[in-house]
């Protein structure tokens, strides 16, 4: 009998109050959730653990932008990543999509859209 594998999403967050509110939604959906702090360990954690979704808050890297989002698209090319952000505005949403991500989630609406988007995405079709 050959066994399927655990489903896995690594959360990346600075905010460890946010990350454990965040991890007990994630947990519902997914066999295991690793949580990291900073854009190195995101980055490492990915290529190590080849996790189906990353869930990341925008401002994980403050002083590189969007860096780690274009080296995750080429390290793993497959893994589908859900970016969380403070920010309302069109074109940070825009940005953070054309860098790579596959949805995009509103940090106060992430009891109600987080599990959504983290459906779409595993369904390969992106959701902004």
């Amino acid at each position: 009998m050959v066994k399927k594998p655990v489903s896995c999403v690594l959360l990346a967050d600075r905010h460890h109050g946010l990350t454990e509110g965040v991890r007990g939604l994630l947990e519902s959906a997914f066999g295991s959730v690793m949580m990291v702090a900073d854009e190195a360990s995101l980055i490492e954690g990915a290529a190590r653990l080849q996790p189906d979704v990353a869930v990341v808050d925008l401002s994980l890297a403050r002083d590189r932008g969007l860096a780690w989002l274009r080296t995750i698209r080429e390290r793993c090319p497959n893994l589908k990543v859900i970016v969380l952000s403070v920010h309302d505005e069109e074109s940070v949403r825009r940005a953070t999509m054309d860098a790579g991500a596959d949805a995009f989630v509103l940090k106060r609406a992430i009891a109600t859209d987080l599990l959504p988007a983290v459906e779409f995405v595993r369904g390969s079709r992106a959701v902004e």
